[in-house]
């Protein structure tokens, strides 16, 4: 394709004869995704769309700005506390991300506004509990109780009253 379109010939004209001779010599035969959907097909249009598949072939990605990373990562740490093991974990997880919120908002970071407040260390125990399967708690039997032994006045006085 390095010759260059002949003065007098349309570019539709001379691109259509060129793609014909290349496939009579058979260059369109064998190319890698032959006889394949084309990738994204029906999918709207996106205007980063080649950023987006290069990244993805070489597998790399994206940062985002700094609140957004952290907002994402709030939301991570939520999903977390819900799934831990104990009331501590929860409250560990919690505290984290809460600190991290604060210097989030102490400082400037890159980024649309932050716009998110610490977490309420309760609410989220509170959730957390109501999550979890509910199991009714083992209560220990209690030691048989004997009847209390009454003082000898007292017994004294029920035989008194019972005409004895």
């Amino acid at each position: 394709m390095t010759e260059r379109k002949p003065p007098g010939v349309s570019f539709e004209t001379w691109i259509d004869r060129q793609i014909r001779e290349a496939v009579e010599r058979g260059e369109f035969d064998d190319l890698p995704g032959a006889g394949k959907p084309l990738p994204d097909q029906g999918k709207p249009y996106d205007d980063m769309w080649w950023i987006k598949q290069k990244l993805r072939a070489e597998n790399l990605s994206f940062p985002l700005p700094a609140t957004l990373a952290l907002r994402k990562e709030a939301e991570e740490a939520l999903a977390m506390a819900a799934g831990a093991r104990s009331e501590a974990e929860v409250r560990s997880i919690v505290a984290e991300i809460n600190e991290k919120i604060l210097e989030g908002t102490r400082k400037a970071m890159s980024g649309p506004p932050l716009n998110l407040a610490p977490f309420d260390v309760e609410d989220v125990v509170r959730d957390w509990k109501e999550r979890q399967p509910a199991t009714t708690p083992r209560v220990p039997s209690a030691p048989e109780r004997r009847p209390k032994r009454r003082s000898l006045f007292a017994r004294l006085r029920a035989k008194r009253d019972a005409g004895g």
